[in-house]
């Protein structure tokens, strides 16, 4: 699996918590406060392109995921 890196604050339990990996992130949580993920410096390649591209579609995964 791909180290997805970035700042992602989630709130579980009243409470921030923090995660530098996407994939670490809980299935559930209460709500996302904060969605920033790392972007390579330019020049971009393709391949790096293709995986900016992705983030739009994991941030709607992500806003799914809230329970409230």
């Amino acid at each position: 699996m791909t180290k997805l890196e970035g700042e992602f604050i989630v709130l579980i339990d009243g409470k921030l918590k923090t995660f530098y990996d996407y994939n670490k992130i809980p299935i559930l949580f209460e709500n996302l406060i904060s969605f920033k993920f790392d972007v390579p410096p330019e020049p971009h390649t393709q391949e790096q392109h293709d995986e900016i591209n992705k983030w739009p579609d994991r941030l709607k995964e992500l806003m799914k995921r809230e329970t409230k």
